[in-house]
């Protein structure tokens, strides 16, 4: 039978992003194997603390959000594999699965000159050379070799959405301090 890591109860930080989620047991030495949601899985490469929450469909062996200091992490293949102290073998590994994991923000590499992490765009406002408001992000689309804008606005009581290109050809200016982004697009593009 599956034993249940003893980790620390805690709460999910306001600034909690979720960056994967645990696939299942790696090996007999309480090793897990990650699904990260990004290309670039730097931050669970780095971050010390993980914050979980119980998977979203299958078996749930805790609830609520749990603390998970990790040892180590590392690439092995296209996946990530990762041990915690607190996770001393394969049985406990295995309770972990489906596991949804979370990192502060603030445990973010800091994103080179010019590079943005998606989830600091969103909420942001966009207004076009003019002045005029074009929406606020909403989502971000990969879309093969760029990424596009989803805006949100309103129309006459309704929530519509408009995309824009996220290439420099577009974007003039992203001012995070701000809260916004310059475009040079129009209204009716």
């Amino acid at each position: 039978m599956s034993q249940m890591p003893e980790l620390e109860v805690t709460t999910l930080p306001a600034d909690a992003v979720e960056v994967g989620r645990i696939a299942d047991a790696w090996g007999i030495k309480g090793w897990f194997k990650v699904i990260s949601y990004s290309s670039d899985a730097e931050v669970l490469l780095t971050a010390k603390n993980w914050y979980l929450l119980p998977a979203e469909k299958g078996a749930k062996h805790f609830t609520g959000t749990v603390l998970l200091p990790v040892k180590q992490a590392r690439t092995h293949s296209d996946s990530i594999v990762a041990t915690a102290a607190a996770v001393g073998d394969r049985n406990a590994a295995e309770t972990l699965r489906g596991a949804r994991i979370f990192v502060s923000r603030t445990a973010f590499p800091a994103a080179d000159e010019g590079e943005f992490y998606w989830v600091d765009l969103l909420g942001l406002s966009v207004v076009n050379r003019e002045g005029v408001a074009m929406g606020v992000v909403k989502d971000l689309l990969a879309t093969g070799p760029q990424t596009t804008l989803v805006l949100a606005y309103d129309e006459g009581g309704k929530e519509r959405e408009r995309m824009i290109p996220f290439v420099d050809a577009y974007v003039d200016k992203v001012d995070l301090a701000g809260k916004s982004i310059l475009v040079d697009w129009q209204l009716d593009y």
